[in-house]
């Protein structure tokens, strides 16, 4: 059906061949992915076998022709047999669907008989046979990929080739693809299909041919799509500067609920902004002795600690700002929240970046936007 036999592909103003000695041969009614990298070498595989390229040397025979003696007055006739299917659907915008499909037909001269009848046929083999009068516009990517398929298969071909169908489509789409591909290659069509799928070529276990910079390096008769650890994935990166950002929200804060309480003075609005950027250090920036504790779970407050430790610093807030001479409402100590206990900071001695959280230390804090 095909052989490559020390294909090598050149192309002008490049150094290295895009197909280096190239040797495979392809049986009638298999189903083959070419599979590598982007620049390995798939597409041009294909470009020979439809002879829309020629070899630089060594030979490409397909369906029993040798496309480098083959003239070009010949071709058309040539690629009858072989239908073809692209990543870009490459459907005439300004015809329905049923006239994209006819119109292979149309080119080399088919009754109009044949066409009525193997247009439906063909629509009807990949679950389109009501969208006949839809225009490609109306329709979604996975249909449109479907109309190709059936634009490819109208002429009952001999051999598809398929160069990335699915890579425009989601997932669920794909899988659809993918089934249509299968069945049509259990009719006795030779399928040859470049891909970057390794989910498919994993599930299925076809034969799997691996290109990498040109030269074949595998072909595997129930492979799976080859070795996956060199495709790059997306890490998320760690975020810093989480307690500077969160103190001075805590500033910022204050300052709005000051201008908004008349008769304030500065010195007390002072004291409460530093008192909000301790709180939110205390609770964003881990203690630098016990960096292990990150991972653990923080320990229950022992019995004999004071009582007022166990109280959440919301909640401590709330009592010390009750009005002078009255009482806080008791509270059952065992409906308390454990949280740290706040540790009393000489806020003169301190420089501004103390108060803000900002000193070298071993839990490094970024700095703001």
């Amino acid at each position: 059906m095909i052989r490559f036999e020390h294909v090598t592909k050149r192309f002008k103003g490049t150094a290295k061949p895009a197909l280096s000695d190239i040797d495979f041969e392809v049986q009638r009614g298999e189903f083959v992915f070419l599979v590598g990298a982007s620049g390995s070498g798939k597409s041009s595989c294909l470009r020979l076998i439809l002879r829309e390229d020629l070899p630089s040397s060594g030979r490409v025979v397909a369906l029993g022709r040798d496309t480098k003696t083959l003239s070009s007055r010949r071709t058309p006739y040539f690629r009858r047999n072989i239908g073809a299917v692209f990543q870009d659907f490459r459907l005439l915008q300004s015809k329905t669907v049923a006239q994209n499909v006819a119109f292979t037909l149309q080119v080399i001269g088919r009754s109009r008989a044949f066409i009525k009848e193997a247009v439906p046929e063909a629509l009807e083999r990949v679950g389109l046979a009501d969208m006949g009068r839809r225009m490609p516009h109306e329709l979604s990517g996975g249909e449109q990929q479907r109309v190709a398929i059936a634009r490819a298969l109208v002429n009952r071909p001999q051999l598809l080739l398929a160069d990335e169908p699915t890579g425009n489509l989601d997932p669920t789409t794909s899988v659809d693809i993918m089934r249509i591909l299968a069945q049509v290659n259990a009719t006795g069509t030779t399928v040859v299909m470049a891909t970057h799928e390794a989910t498919f070529v994993d599930q299925m276990r076809r034969r799997v041919i691996e290109l990498r910079e040109g030269e074949l390096v595998r072909d595997d008769r129930h492979g799976g799509y080859g070795d996956t650890s060199v495709i790059r994935t997306l890490q998320p990166e760690t975020e810093r500067g989480a307690a500077a950002i969160a103190a001075l929200t805590a500033v910022l804060e204050v300052q709005r609920e000051v201008s908004e309480t008349p008769g304030e003075t500065a010195e007390s609005a002072t004291q409460r902004a530093v008192d909000a950027v301790e709180e939110v250090v205390e609770t964003t920036v881990e203690p630098t002795s016990a960096p292990a504790a990150r991972s653990t779970p923080a320990p229950a407050a022992q019995p004999s600690e004071p009582a007022d430790a166990a109280i959440p610093p919301v909640e401590r807030a709330a009592e010390t700002s009750a009005a002078p001479g009255v009482d806080p409402e008791p509270e059952d100590a065992a409906n308390r929240t454990l949280s740290i206990p706040r540790v009393d900071v000489d806020v003169d001695a301190l420089g501004m970046a103390d108060r803000l959280g900002l000193t070298s230390r071993d839990d490094e804090v970024g700095p703001t936007s």
